[in-house]
């Protein structure tokens, strides 16, 4: 397993866990941060034993934010030569379930990087928000389109114009968190649910994921033809002929990811 900086990196079964380790600076991520968790996101979609990947924060916050001190000095001849934002974009290309828990503060590209995951489970103390306006900018990776698309023009305007932070009983009311725990079994259930869906057909969740990916994008004609496709192509696989034949046979399937 690689060595990394800023964030610690196990395996608990199924699961691939990443965790932000910033904790004195409240997980701020730098360039290298960004990078260390797409590269370890990456192992796991490339190793075959793990079918759910879960990202968390240490300390008080999942991620307050960017690294300001890094950013400040910039301009666009350097973010342009940096071309930092295809980190961001290989999140898109996971395939597998990629579930991310929040706690304490989820601000600028921390709320970014929640957004850029399947699932968002938040504490109930979670802030969210986009700051970035506060400072003469804005999101850049992602935070404007996905939480437009999460709940509609005037309202991401509404949210990103004014800079404010919001509650995560807000946020999962507007359809952006998934599940609201109390802080202290966050990571408990977050782990609990990964492991649920670790146990299902990879195959049937990878290509459910980018069926509803299209779907985001796509007119609904062509999105149905899109599922149509997929859901061909999964009676293809040695896991639907399993799971079919358990059904018939009243016991338990073993799901095998072929």
């Amino acid at each position: 397993m690689a060595d990394y900086k800023y964030i610690q990196v196990e395996t608990k079964d199924q699961l691939g866990l990443v965790m932000l380790n910033r904790p004195k600076v409240l997980n701020a991520l730098n360039r290298q941060m960004v990078s260390e968790i797409v590269q370890a996101l990456e192992s796991f979609e490339q190793n075959d034993r793990i079918r759910v990947m879960v990202v968390y924060g240490n300390g008080r916050a999942f991620a307050a934010g960017a690294d300001i001190d890094e950013m400040a000095v910039d301009n666009p001849v350097s973010l342009e030569l940096l071309n930092q934002f295809t980190e961001w974009d290989r999140l898109s290309l996971l395939k597998k379930p990629v579930i991310c828990a929040v706690h304490g503060f989820a601000l600028g590209g921390g709320f970014e990087l929640a957004l850029a995951c399947d699932l968002l489970f938040a504490a109930e103390d979670t802030k969210f928000g986009f700051p970035e306006v506060n400072l003469a900018v804005m999101p850049g990776a992602g935070g404007t389109q996905r939480l437009t698309k999460l709940i509609g023009k005037t309202l991401a305007l509404e949210w990103l114009w004014s800079g404010e932070m919001r509650e995560a009983g807000e946020a999962s009311r507007l359809g952006i968190v998934n599940k609201l725990f109390p802080k202290e079994v966050l990571i408990e259930e977050t782990i609990k649910y990964a492991q649920m869906l670790s146990k299902k057909p990879p195959l049937s969740l990878r290509l459910i994921k980018e069926s509803v990916s299209k779907a985001v994008d796509y007119s609904l004609y062509e999105g149905m033809q899109f599922e149509r496709k997929n859901f061909y192509l999964l009676f293809a696989s040695e896991d639907q002929k399993e799971g079919m034949n358990a059904f018939i046979e009243k016991r338990k399937a073993n799901f095998k990811g072929r």
